[in-house]
């Protein structure tokens, strides 16, 4: 809990008030669960300061889209305005229910949350793909591949992350959609079978709808003459051997080991209790992330003296602009897992540890006048994920008890 004001009549309640006394107690309206939500936001460190745009969103605070055979929500533009690289969709079918076959100008990438589901695919020399995804699989579609997503017996949840902020789950070209606003005479002569064929179709575009479950994959699997895409549209994420240091894991995946994801890169990451994703930043690109598990603080530092802390948790999306510097804290009692990525085709990130052990020593010691306790501790080799063996008391121990 923050500090209290000790004659308000709401002193249990969370308060605008700094350790070192700065700020005041709110006597106004209060959105309790959004202050114990977001800590270091009510009381920002000493050390932010300035303006930075929001960098945070979450999926809980978005329009909810219901349909028969499941649902789906978005993060764009219109939700976080700085997020101009990526989009997100976050998407449930239900068992037998069906994303309808559709395309889009942007390339779609995607983490399976829950569940399995059946991909199908047809590229533009005719080559076919179809596959069943579950868990912790990723898929990707270049821009304008047709494709359609089925959920499986258990049904299926899944996070798609499109390369342009702008993109619409709903401004996307659907197979059904482009036969309503087709007149039949047309489409009779395109498919060479008389106008009766197309006496049911459906009015207006289905986007998601509910079918029955599908059979084994080999039931539906259909021989092209063209062969099979050359490339898999699919990724075992959670089968790569990750990077393993003392605060956790990471598993990065980009066109060099998923060859037809030329538009997005990703890291999986996680952070152990007590750690933290490293001081860094990326020098080809923003980043856009995506909470999966746990609570988080990241610090955004912007140059010019200007810093901001940010909380976040399970459903948040959190952005980073191009080449700020930025670190992310595991704020909770359980491993905090997110998504961090990119529209590009490679991952890259700069560690402000390895940079400073691999710059000349005295140099450093003058810039920042420090000696052999830091200079003796850097690391040549980078960690993306840090634990300190000692036990460095933080705001959040402080505010929640943890330290006694």
């Amino acid at each position: 809990m923050n500090p209290m004001y000790p004659l308000h009549p709401y002193r249990y309640l969370p308060q605008p008030i700094r350790e070192d006394g700065a700020g005041g107690v709110d006597l106004g309206p209060q959105d309790v669960m959004r202050d114990l939500e977001n800590p270091d936001m009510l009381v920002p460190p000493a050390t932010d300061a300035g303006t930075i745009p929001n960098l945070k969103f979450s999926f809980s605070d978005t329009h909810m889209y219901l349909k028969h055979g499941g649902w789906s929500r978005e993060v764009t533009v219109r939700e976080l305005p700085i997020a101009t690289t990526l989009a997100g969709v976050n998407m449930y079918l239900t068992p037998g229910g069906v994303r309808e076959l559709h395309w889009h100008k942007q390339a779609e990438w995607a983490f399976m949350l829950w569940g399995r589901a059946r991909i199908t695919a047809v590229d533009q020399n005719g080559r076919n793909f179809i596959a069943d995804v579950g868990m912790g699989d990723l898929w990707y579609f270049p821009p304008g591949i047709p494709h359609s997503i089925q959920g499986l017996e258990e049904g299926c949840e899944f996070l798609l992350v499109f390369d342009d902020g702008s993109f619409s789950e709903f401004d996307t070209f659907t197979i059904s959609d482009w036969f309503a606003h087709t007149p039949k005479d047309v489409l009779a002569a395109n498919f060479c079978v008389p106008e009766r064929a197309f006496a049911h179709i459906p009015t207006k575009q289905r986007y998601i709808f509910q079918a029955k479950v599908p059979g084994p994959l080999e039931s539906q699997e259909i021989s092209s003459p063209y062969g099979t895409v050359p490339k898999s549209f699919t990724h075992r994420l959670l089968a790569q051997d990750p990077i393993v240091t003392p605060g956790g894991t990471v598993r990065i995946v980009d066109c060099t080991n998923f060859p037809v994801s030329t538009t997005i890169a990703a890291a999986l990451v996680e952070v152990k209790p007590g750690g933290m994703r490293e001081m860094h930043w990326h020098p080809n690109n923003d980043e856009w992330q995506y909470y999966l598990l746990g609570t988080a603080r990241m610090t955004v530092f912007a140059a010019n003296g200007v810093a901001r802390t940010f909380n976040s948790r399970a459903g948040d999306v959190g952005y980073v602009p191009f080449a700020m510097g930025h670190y992310i804290q595991n704020t909770g009692y359980q491993s905090l897992w997110f998504l961090e990525m990119f529209k590009s085709d490679r991952f890259a990130d700069v560690s402000l540890n390895q940079w400073m052990a691999l710059t000349p020593r005295e140099l450093v010691e003058d810039h920042l006048h420090v000696g052999p306790e830091l200079m003796n501790a850097l690391r040549k080799e980078k960690w993306p994920v840090v634990k300190c063996k000692q036990r460095f008391e933080t705001r959040h121990a402080r505010r929640h008890g943890i330290l006694g």
